[in-house]
């Protein structure tokens, strides 16, 4: 695991959030074992991966969204 995560983390801030999600999609680590490893509900981790892909293709896009509305 990243040398950033730390398994004591009491607050996901939107930087850890994202540190992981990228471990998550590089197959680094499986949203499983991230589960575990960290106490936290597969449903919450997947919601991350599924918004972070959300802005990604947002991000990409010609006329990229307003995604505050």
């Amino acid at each position: 695991m990243s040398v950033t995560m730390d398994d004591s983390i009491k607050r996901w801030t939107a930087k850890r959030k994202t540190t992981l999600v990228i471990e998550i999609m590089q197959s680094k680590i499986t949203v499983a074992e991230a589960s575990r490893s960290f106490d936290l509900p597969p449903s919450e981790i997947e919601g991350w991966v599924d918004d972070a892909k959300r802005g990604m293709e947002n991000s990409l896009r010609a006329k990229p969204l307003d995604l505050r509305e």
